[in-house]
């Protein structure tokens, strides 16, 4: 069986960003960096465009694009990694709707420490995965013991490694990591220990979070942009 078939979501979702990485290149003529511009053009987390032109559909594009091949290629193989241990654990729908709501309310919390800032990128989605794999082994952490111990001593290593990343590279959104970090952990835990209402009470945490992100935004925001 290949990869492809074994891991059809993760590897249809690296299959995306690469396309789109590949449309904002040509589009801005450089393979390597991207064009800010362009960026903007197709859909980059931009504070006025969601405030003033209500194009809030940028939480979700900007969840596909990078700003550069490095960019790129450390989200890509981090999905490659973590993705597949998602595709084991939980159903296709689980997957997919942990992987929106972390990138989505990961790019709420951005929005409102970098209202003005042009943000781009998997990473909040990504960090939303590592996050339900934690919740997971943390539901089933009675039943799988040694695995669950050994999973959150090696989650811990990767969450101080990217907080030591991020924290010496400016350019790294820390805001989206932890907002997409939490998000997939609250939903790894509610679809893992409750089958039957886990999803609903997830989704409703999710749109009052979403209420209460815009509103925050919306008040930050009318004072940034007078």
């Amino acid at each position: 069986m290949s990869e492809f078939s074994r891991f059809q979501i993760t590897s249809t979702l690296i299959i995306i960003n690469v396309a789109a990485y590949l449309l904002t290149a040509f589009l801005s003529g450089n393979i390597e960096q991207m064009d800010i511009r362009a960026l903007v053009g197709v859909g980059a987390l931009f504070g006025p465009a969601v405030l003033i032109e209500g194009q809030w559909w940028r939480l979700v594009s900007a969840m596909f694009l990078h700003g550069g091949i490095t960019h790129l290629l450390m989200n890509m193989v981090s999905l490659y990694v973590v993705g597949r241990g998602v595709e084991l654990y939980f159903k296709t729908s689980s997957y997919l709707i942990i992987y929106f709501f972390s990138g989505i309310l990961g790019a709420m919390v951005s929005l409102i420490v970098h209202p003005q800032s042009v943000g781009v990128g998997a990473s909040g989605a990504i960090f939303g995965l590592f996050g339900a794999l934690a919740g997971f082994f943390w539901a089933y952490r009675e039943r799988i013991g040694m695995q669950s111990k050994a999973f959150m001593k090696d989650f811990g290593v990767i969450i101080v490694i990217n907080a030591i990343f991020g924290l010496a590279v400016p350019a790294v959104d820390m805001s989206a990591h932890i907002g997409g970090l939490i998000t997939g952990l609250v939903g790894g835990f509610l679809l893992s220990s409750s089958k039957r209402y886990g999803l609903i009470i997830y989704t409703v945490l999710f749109g009052l979070m979403m209420v209460i992100g815009y509103r925050y935004f919306y008040e930050i925001a009318s004072i940034t942009f007078q």
